[in-house]
């Protein structure tokens, strides 16, 4: 059970983190230097650790990962949004 509760902490604190990446693409509305298709990667990944989590009755990381994806999805969809603007 401890590791799952020190998994599920970094979770929600990657989660945290990637919010503030999408604060930070609010903010400049341009995307430059990173790669969509990585995030994307990643996202999807996220996406099977909210079935496999829960198939290891690992319930700290898959509340923690909810919040990865969340912000990871949100991230994406402002990207393409956002893709080829520059800051005005």
């Amino acid at each position: 059970m401890w590791a799952d509760f020190v998994n599920g902490s970094f979770e929600f604190l990657a989660g945290f983190m990637l919010f503030n990446n999408c604060r930070m693409l609010y903010r400049d509305k341009a995307v430059k230097g990173v790669s969509v298709l990585s995030t994307f990667f990643f996202t999807l990944w996220g996406y099977w650790n909210l079935f496999y989590y829960p198939s290891l009755n690992q319930w700290a990381s898959f509340f923690g990962g909810t919040l990865v994806v969340t912000a990871n999805t949100i991230w994406i969809i402002m990207a393409i949004r956002y893709r080829g603007r520059s800051r005005e």
